[in-house]
């Protein structure tokens, strides 16, 4: 079978092979082991790869084909310009990849996506499997461009003989609209783990006195030596979209009122630089730690040893984050966006808050003085999240491919 991707996510092409970011190359590496070519349609970068980015690893690399195009957005008037030259050789490109292919797969919502959903049209025949990777929730404000999208991907007439595959489950949808997930680890990682040992709210570590941030007042407590630190932990891009400063001033809040806390912060992005500002002039820099971009094994060991993720994004697909750290029984703290309610079972695997420090702290400790409560969501997110795995992930994908 000749396979086309069509997908905004950057390449780079090396003497080592094609390189995109790693958890996109992971699920394609699936998808193509039930295809003979490819011929992937992305635009490139020159840039050097990075530790979040790997290989394509296919069967006969030779029959694996990099079709690049160019950049583009709308987000100035001279951007826009520029697009309206370049949208041509673009759609182009795209419909020679499809017309070649014997199965055509989109990766949505994005500006390629876009272009991809409209030229998709003209192949009414070949079978499709489009992967909707954003929020599917039909109640949710998104742009223009991811509007037009999914009214294109729920027409069944003008998008035919195809899949779309969305996260979550979602009331009155067309038939061509598949619930579908994503999965980080493999049955074979479905080690035992030793039950988080949250200790009651007096019990866990307090400082000598709780940390002067500004006006809050608690007061002081002692402090016990038999007792632990409460870990959080916060995964992702360090954007303004995620808002990781929120999870920094849970933290900060935390210990305001006599908790010992950590923070390990796992990403980058273009809010590092403001996240070690404010680190520094709060002088948090023993509790909050800013990994960086770090191997998968070590950020696995990070959600084993956590027990709450803290992780207040403003727009999501999937949350991979959010099934990860359930995977190792870390309780998800977390935003109301896309198919969150549905992984964490209307609250009772984690719960879902406003992006107010007060409120999230105030859960906390709900937890820490309700053990019983934390016990059950741990145990819960954990079984939750281990039905899916790699494997069942690969037997999803391997019945679309023989469709």
């Amino acid at each position: 079978m000749k396979f086309v991707i069509i997908t905004h996510a950057v390449h780079k092409l090396t003497k080592q092979g094609i390189f995109a970011y790693e958890p996109y190359v992971r699920e394609m590496n699936l998808w193509l082991k039930y295809v003979d070519a490819v011929n992937i349609v992305a635009p490139i970068s020159s840039k050097k790869v990075s530790t979040i980015e790997s290989a394509y690893a296919f069967k006969k690399m030779e029959a694996i084909q990099l079709n690049p195009i160019p950049s583009f957005n709308i987000t100035s008037f001279k951007n826009s310009l520029k697009t309206l030259f370049k949208l041509p050789l673009i759609c182009y490109q795209i419909f020679k990849a499809m017309y070649w292919a014997d199965h055509i797969h989109l990766r949505c919502p994005g500006n390629v996506g876009l272009l991809g959903c409209l030229v998709q049209i003209v192949f009414p025949t070949k079978p499709k499997t489009i992967k909707y990777a954003g929020n599917w929730d039909p109640k949710s404000k998104q742009p223009l461009s991811y509007r037009i999208q999914k009214w294109l991907l729920s027409n069944s007439f003008l998008t035919r003989n195809c899949k779309v595959l969305v996260y979550g489950e979602w009331p009155n949808q067309p038939k061509n609209i598949v619930p579908f997930f994503t999965a980080s680890y493999s049955e074979t990682e479905l080690e035992e783990i030793a039950s988080k040992t949250l200790l009651k709210n007096k019990e866990i570590a307090l400082l000598h006195t709780p940390r002067n941030f500004g006006k809050l007042d608690y007061s002081i407590v002692e402090e016990k030596s038999d007792t632990q630190k409460l870990y959080l932990i916060y995964v992702g891009g360090l954007t303004i979209g995620k808002q990781p400063l929120v999870s920094v001033q849970v933290a900060e809040q935390l210990m305001a009122m006599g908790y010992a806390v950590q923070l390990d912060i796992y990403g980058d992005g273009e809010e590092r630089t403001k996240l070690e500002n404010y680190i520094a002039t709060k002088q948090l820099q023993q509790e909050v730690i800013l990994h960086g971009n770090t191997a998968k094994d070590m950020v696995k060991k990070a959600y084993q040893k956590a027990h709450f993720l803290v992780f207040i994004s403003k727009s999501e697909g999937w949350p991979k984050v959010v099934a990860e750290a359930m995977f190792w029984g870390c309780v998800p703290i977390t935003s109301n966006v896309s198919c969150i309610p549905y992984m964490l079972g209307e609250g009772s695997r984690g719960t879902i808050v406003v992006p107010n420090v007060n409120e999230i702290c105030i859960v906390i400790k709900r937890y820490l003085t309700t053990i019983e409560m934390y016990k059950m969501h741990s145990k819960n997110a954990l079984e939750w999240s281990r039905n899916f795995t790699l494997e069942k992930f690969e037997q999803g994908i391997a019945s679309l491919c023989s469709q």
